[in-house]
C-alpha cells in the first residue's frame, strides 16, 4: 500500500487532534460559574488580603521583639529606671540602644500607615524603611562602642537588620505578587461573567452542553473553566460557538 502524502497525513492528524480536544471540553452549570464569581468578588471586598494581614502582623512582631530585647538590656545593665535615664535622658549615640528602639518604631509607623491604612501596592515605603535602617545600623556599628557592652551590643543591631530585610523580602516576593494574581483572577472571572451575560435569552442549563452528548450539525455554546489548585489559578477559555459534525 502506498503511503499517504505528507499533506494529507498532517490534515488527518490535525482533524483527529481537534476532534479529541473538542471532546475534552466539559460543560459547566451557570450556577457554579456565578458562585465562583461571587467568591472572588467577596475576597476583593474583604478589604485587606490575608497575605497583607500577615505582613502587618510581622511588622508588629518586629516592633514588639526589638522592644522586648531593649527592656531586657535595660534590666541587665543596672535596672530599668537608672539605665533608662542614662540611655534616654542623657542620650549618647555611641553607647545608647534607645535609637535602635526608635528605629523599630519608625519602621512600624511607616509600614502600617502605608500598607495597612493606605493599602499601598508599591515597594517605595518598604524600600525607604529598609534603606534608613541599614544605613543607620551600619554607621552605628562602625562608629559606636556597642561591642564593648556585652552580648546586646551584637544582638540588637543584628536582629533589627535581619527583621528589616525579612519584611522587604516578604512584601516584594509574597504580598505584591500574590495580590496581583488575585486581581488578575478576579478580572478574568468578571470578564467571563460579562461574556456569559451576552448569551441570548440569559443563562440557563440548556445552553451549556458537553460535546459528546450534542448532536452533529448544530452550533453549541461552550464555556470551559480550568482550575489549577496547586498554583491557585483559574483559567477560563474564551467563549466560542463550535459547529459539531460527525467526522467518522
Amino acid at each position: 500500500m502506498n503511503p499517504l502524502p505528507q499533506d494529507m497525513e498532517n490534515a488527518l492528524t490535525g482533524s483527529q487532534s481537534s476532534h479529541a480536544s473538542l471532546r475534552n471540553v466539559h460543560s459547566i452549570n451557570p450556577t457554579q460559574l456565578m458562585a465562583r464569581i461571587e467568591a472572588y468578588e467577596g475576597r476583593e471586598k474583604k478589604g485587606i488580603s490575608d497575605v497583607r494581614r500577615t505582613f502587618c502582623l510581622f511588622v508588629t512582631f518586629d516592633l514588639l521583639f526589638v522592644t522586648l530585647l531593649w527592656i531586657i538590656e535595660l534590666n541587665v545593665n543596672g535596672g530599668i529606671e537608672n539605665t533608662l535615664e542614662k540611655e534616654v535622658v542623657r542620650y549618647d549615640y555611641y553607647s545608647s540602644y534607645f535609637d535602635i528602639f526608635l528605629l523599630a518604631v519608625f519602621r512600624f509607623k511607616v509600614l502600617i500607615l502605608a500598607y495597612a491604612v493606605c493599602r499601598l501596592r508599591h515597594w517605595w515605603a518598604i524600600a525607604l524603611t529598609t534603606a534608613v535602617t541599614s544605613a543607620f545600623l551600619l554607621a552605628k556599628v562602625i562608629l559606636s562602642k556597642l561591642f564593648s557592652q556585652g552580648a546586646f551590643g551584637y544582638v540588637l543591631p543584628i536582629v533589627s537588620f535581619i527583621l528589616a530585610w525579612i519584611e522587604t523580602w516578604f512584601l516584594d516576593f509574597k504580598v505584591l505578587p500574590q495580590e496581583a494574581e488575585e486581581e488578575n483572577r478576579l478580572l478574568i472571572v468578571q470578564d467571563a461573567s460579562e461574556r456569559a451575560a451576552l448569551i441570548p435569552g440569559g443563562l440557563s442549563d440548556g445552553q451549556f452542553y458537553s460535546p459528546p452528548e450534542s448532536e452533529a450539525g448544530q452550533f453549541q455554546f461552550i464555556v470551559e473553566i480550568l482550575e489549577d489548585p496547586e498554583r491557585g489559578k483559574i483559567y477560563i477559555m474564551e467563549n466560542k460557538y463550535y459547529f459539531l459534525r460527525d467526522i467518522s
